[in-house]
């Protein structure tokens, strides 16, 4: 396990106030033992919390063309045809996995190609399962085109307590099954839109683990 990228600078602030915070404790208040302890343990707690949410593992699972692997850590919270009405302009079967603060917060593409489209939309901050959020939160939208022209779109979705969006692709780029695709700080939600007649391999409320769990066939 190690630290993403995306954590480094926020880690390196947070260290510096957490001590210079204890140290003013320790200076002006070091005959209170329970203030000093207090202050320390809740430091501590802090910090870790803080370490937790920047955690990335190592994997790299590469299944082929035909399985789409999850995006994100999380739990699928929508499963449903809709309309996707930025890009593809047709109807879609939509998956959306939702991050929860414990989760890890990185994104990895769920299929080899050709990114075909990428746009970042800055937006609201309503709550991640909120009905307008693909449409009206802060979002990023990226399409992988497939060697057989089938393309897939994968949208990162901001919540309340997520605050900045960070994804990796530039148009015309080739990417791998499995690699780094972006990363969404403090967590919220992935939606993937699929072809209809997909074979989804998830349920709601199934929880999925980011660049392993098998969510779709393709016909």
């Amino acid at each position: 396990m190690t630290i993403h990228r995306e954590g480094y600078t926020i880690l390196t602030v947070t260290t510096f106030i957490l001590i210079v915070l204890n140290g003013l404790v320790y200076a002006f208040l070091s005959a209170h033992t329970w203030m000093l302890i207090s202050v320390f343990a809740i430091s501590l707690a802090f910090f870790l919390l803080v370490l937790q949410f920047f955690r990335y593992p190592s994997r790299d699972l590469t299944l082929g063309d035909k399985y789409v692997i999850a995006p994100a850590d999380g739990k699928v919270v929508v499963i449903e045809q809709t309309l996707e009405s930025e890009y593809l302009k047709d109807k879609r079967i939509q998956v959306s996995i939702f991050m929860s603060p414990i989760n890890v917060h990185a994104n990895w593409y769920p299929l080899s190609g050709k990114i075909s489209y990428e746009r970042y939309h800055p937006g609201k901050f309503l709550v991640a399962w909120h009905p307008k959020a693909s449409t009206e939160n802060e979002r990023s939208t990226i399409v992988i085109q497939k060697e057989n022209k089938m393309e897939i779109l994968l949208r990162q979705v901001a919540g309340a307590l997520a605050r900045r969006i960070v994804y990796y692709p530039h148009e015309n780029d080739m990417v791998r099954q499995g690699g780094e695709m972006g990363f969404i700080k403090f967590g919220s939600r992935v939606d993937i839109y699929l072809p209809l007649g997909t074979k989804i391999n998830v349920a709601l409320g199934q929880k999925t683990v980011g660049g392993v769990t098998v969510i779709a066939e393709l016909g």
